[in-house]
């Protein structure tokens, strides 16, 4: 196995996701600072007092040649090694390198108390991180072979993730290899991810059992009162179990059983929740529980951020769709019947639990409906994902439990780094719609709750890829291959007749919409994206080939 290099901006883990990756893959760890101190004898900081950061990066490249000589190693460099030109070009030589990106919060977050860092020893961190990441991240990037998003994930789902692509690149360069088909991920253990939004950053924890685990939901109710929102198909599952370990841990719990379907999440569904927290006299230090799929989380988070102007709420969500997606980023909001979504708020929630043995009791149709939200990500953002996917579609659809904690966990790591980057969708996040604009026109439509949503979303897919295809930024296999595993999740890859007029109506009461003008979510190739207008005679193209 030739060398592993990780770059990036002190704190980004290097040394920690270095040694796990060590220890997979059987070679020798070294941290370059750490051998740096070992043949001087002194510490870094002492080195940048004493002999100033010129000296230091001298020994630093002195120390990277040396080790770019050997074979065999997981090097963690010096977040400054790639100053160096030739320490730049040795790493890219030498072996692959993967570049640990994190964001300047969780970077502070880490180093807050660690006084090792001496570029740090200044009366602005934030600021002097800032400007490293603009000088250093450009030089990062170029040598990259891998560039991974950490944040705050799991360690050893992040770890399984470098594993996975690393196997890829080099079955790429060895046409008889085969890539492994599933990344090794226990289906009984828990993980936490976490999403970073500084002051709102909040964890997600993903696992079996975890609605038995009263410890864990409490820790996050910081009043006595609590108000559980579910509907009538998810509250005789698992309510009880919630509210007696609410009671247990002492809290007051007040419940509120809304009717199921996409057709009840409106203004009267809405209005009922502000009753029962009116009636039970709820307070600004009362919590919700949203315990349910994604029209239950959606109605409960606008609900918290409209009562007495903002209360806590936790998602619980039971459904693969909210899993995925819906429970992660704060969006809330209710339907209107001139368009989806509309009428909202962007509201984080404290923390998402998602205990991935209600996926047992969920019908076929809801598990195929939440499969779209998994294939969106890996087509918009993540090639590697996308392929896993179509090699795994099988298992996903037979609910195998170890590849579905992967597809939970990879598409909320994936959800968490963007909400982290864009968190108002001000560009970066609007590409998650990608099969929206036409899937929101299918559920306006056809009437709320005729489709589900994952079902709309799917078939949308399908249509943005046949536009992107149209409008030549995709070949016809790829195009193909959308088709295709859309197709295999169970959905549906045939739209509704609605009528040109009443399909343009539909698309152009959309939020991404700019001046009147309709945008899509078009695919590029496969894991890249943008947003773009599209030639009517192309979308009329499109509307007549895929009903």
């Amino acid at each position: 196995m030739q060398n592993v290099f990780l770059v990036g901006l002190m704190g980004a883990g290097k040394t920690t996701i270095g040694r796990i990756l060590a220890r997979k893959l059987g070679l020798k760890f070294i941290d370059s600072d750490h051998e740096i101190e070992a043949r001087t004898g002194a510490s870094i900081p002492w080195i940048f007092e004493i002999e100033g950061e010129a000296s230091f990066r001298r020994r630093e490249a002195d120390v990277i040649r040396d080790l770019c000589g050997q074979q065999g190693l997981v090097l963690a460099t010096g977040g400054g090694a790639v100053l160096n030109a030739d320490s730049r070009a040795l790493l890219q030589s030498r072996g692959t390198v993967v570049y640990l990106r994190a964001s300047v919060n969780s970077i502070l977050q880490r180093t807050a108390h660690d006084k090792n860092r001496p570029l740090l020893q200044t009366a602005d961190p934030r600021k002097k991180l800032e400007e490293l990441m603009a000088v250093r991240d450009p030089l990062y990037t170029e040598i990259a072979d891998l560039v991974i998003d950490t944040g705050r994930p799991n360690v050893q789902s992040m770890v399984q993730t470098i594993l996975t692509q690393l196997d890829t690149m080099a079955c790429e360069a060895s046409p008889n290899c085969v890539t492994q088909a599933e990344p090794s991920m226990n289906e009984q253990s828990n993980i936490l991810l976490n999403v970073e939004l500084g002051e709102r950053s909040y964890p997600i924890s993903i696992g079996p059992s975890l609605l038995d685990d009263s410890t864990l939901l409490s820790r996050h109710v910081h009043g006595n009162k609590v108000a559980i929102v579910s509907n009538t198909t998810v509250a005789p599952l698992y309510l009880e179990r919630v509210e007696s370990g609410l009671r247990a841990a002492g809290k007051q719990v007040t419940s509120v059983i809304l009717p199921d379907g996409e057709e009840f999440k409106n203004w009267a569904s809405l209005m009922q929740i502000f009753d029962a927290l009116l009636q039970s006299k709820a307070d600004r230090k009362t919590t919700l529980v949203a315990l349910g799929g994604g029209v239950i989380g959606d109605l409960t988070g606008y609900a918290a951020a409209s009562y007495m102007r903002g209360v806590d709420f936790i998602q619980m969500p039971t459904t693969l769709l909210s899993q995925v997606d819906s429970s992660v980023g704060g969006k809330t909001g209710i339907n209107h019947p001139l368009g989806k979504n509309m009428i909202g708020a962007f509201y984080q929630p404290r923390a998402v639990i998602a205990d991935t043995a209600t996926l047992e009791t969920l019908p076929e149709r809801e598990l195929s409906a939440g499969l779209a939200e998994v294939i969106k990500y890996g087509a918009v953002i993540d090639l590697a994902f996308f392929e896993w996917i179509e090699e795994n579609i099988g298992k996903l659809m037979a609910r195998d439990k170890g590849a579905l904690a992967y597809a939970i966990a990879r598409s909320c790591e994936i959800k968490a780094d963007v909400v982290r980057q864009d968190e108002r969708e001000g560009g970066l996040r609007a590409i998650l719609n990608f099969g929206h604009t036409f899937g929101h026109a299918i559920e306006a439509g056809m009437g709320y709750g005729a489709w589900l949503h994952g079902e709309a979303v799917g078939c949308g897919m399908v249509m943005a890829a046949d536009l992107s295809h149209r409008m030549g930024l995709i070949d016809a296999a790829t195009l193909e291959r959308v088709r295709a595993l859309v197709a295999a999740s169970g959905l549906p890859v045939k739209a509704p007749d609605l009528g040109v007029d009443k399909w343009l109506e539909a698309m152009e009461v959309d939020k991404k919409n700019e001046g009147g003008a309709i945008k899509f979510i078009l695919v590029n190739s496969l894991g890249g994206s943008k947003i773009s207008n599209a030639p009517q005679e192309l979308l009329l193209a499109t509307l007549a080939a895929c009903v």
